[in-house]
Parts: C-alpha cells; structure tokens; sequence
C-alpha cells in the first residue's frame, strides 16, 4: 500500500450541513426519486465521493419500496487537486447491463459538469434509454458544461468541500457532516 503523500496545511472552516440535515435531505431527495422511478430503479454510481450518499440514499429507497439495482464506475477529474482540471477520466467498467434502461446517475458533486456530462454520455452511448442525474452538491458558479441535475441535494457557492465521503487527496471522507475545507496556496 502505498502512503499518502503530505499534504499543505489544511483546516476546516465551516460546517456547511450537519449529519442530521444530510440525513433529512437525502430521505427529501429519496421521496423525489421514488415517485419519479417507481418500482424500476437502477442506479450508477460514480466513485469514489459518492459512496456514502448513495448508501443512504438506497437505504431511504428500500424504506419506500424501491429495491434498486447498483452499479459503479469510475470517472475523476479531481486527483489531488482541489479544483476540476477539465477532463474526466473513466476509471472502471460497468458490470450490469443498462440497455433499454432507464438509469439514475449519481455524483457526490457538480462542479464543471464535465464528470457527469461524460458519464451520462457512457450510458446513453452503452443503450440506456434515459439517464437522469441526481447529486449530493450542485456548484453552479463552477459550471464549464451545460448540464444541470434531476435531483440535487445542496445548492453550495464556490468552495472546496470536504466530508460525507467528499476528500480533499483521499482525505476526510470519513466526516459525518459537509464543511469548507482551506488549503493554503504553496
């Protein structure tokens, strides 16, 4: 296994969303989705930030009826960076079919746009037969595509965000709330 590198100082500075908001937000997001995919729900997850999210978010699903089918894959345009560098990278492969399908994508964010454009691009180009889009955080301000989500959980300005299994260089997943995070510029 190899160590993580160091990293610049970095610190949190501010709580954007409890624990406890995110788990009523994501049951809020989960009523939302029900109604629109009803018993047929077969989600796509792009890893590794939306691990958590989509955790919680087929739990909400299954305590409303829903027993969604989950795929993975993996698309970055991050590294270790804190902002996008404009491509996406695709990381995986799909293992389920999504021919003839309709699909609900999800993100832990939308920033650029260019991760979730080229992903729904994947599936539309693999045979689904419609995507919609759902997010954990819509960043408008950063937006370089137009593209905009089905279903998003928080509308955030422009701030690098940490937490509910957003990192910063494989960092701070592990926080059960969504703050700000600052690095200093080298």
């Amino acid at each position: 296994m190899t160590p993580l590198t160091p990293l610049a100082p970095a610190r949190i500075e501010t709580v954007l969303f409890s624990a406890a908001r995110i788990r009523e937000r994501v049951d809020e997001v989960a009523i939302d989705i029900a109604a629109d995919f009803g018993d047929d729900c077969r989600i796509v997850a792009i890893l590794k930030g939306s691990f958590v999210f989509v955790a919680d978010l087929i739990r909400q699903l299954s305590g409303r009826g829903l027993h969604p089918v989950v795929d993975f894959i993996g698309i970055s345009s991050y590294g270790a960076e804190t902002v996008s560098c404009g491509a996406a990278t695709l990381q995986g492969q799909l293992s389920l079919p999504v021919q003839g399908r309709r699909i609900l994508l999800i993100d832990d964010i939308l920033d650029t746009g260019v991760t979730l454009q080229a992903a729904t691009r994947l599936l539309l180009d693999n045979g689904a037969s419609e995507v919609r889009t759902c997010v954990l955080l819509d960043k408008p301000a950063r937006r370089i595509v137009p593209i905009r989500a089905d279903f998003v959980g928080f509308t955030i300005d422009n701030v690098f965000v940490v937490g509910y299994g957003l990192d910063y260089d494989n960092r701070y997943r592990h926080l059960p709330y969504l703050a700000t995070l600052t690095v200093p510029a080298p």
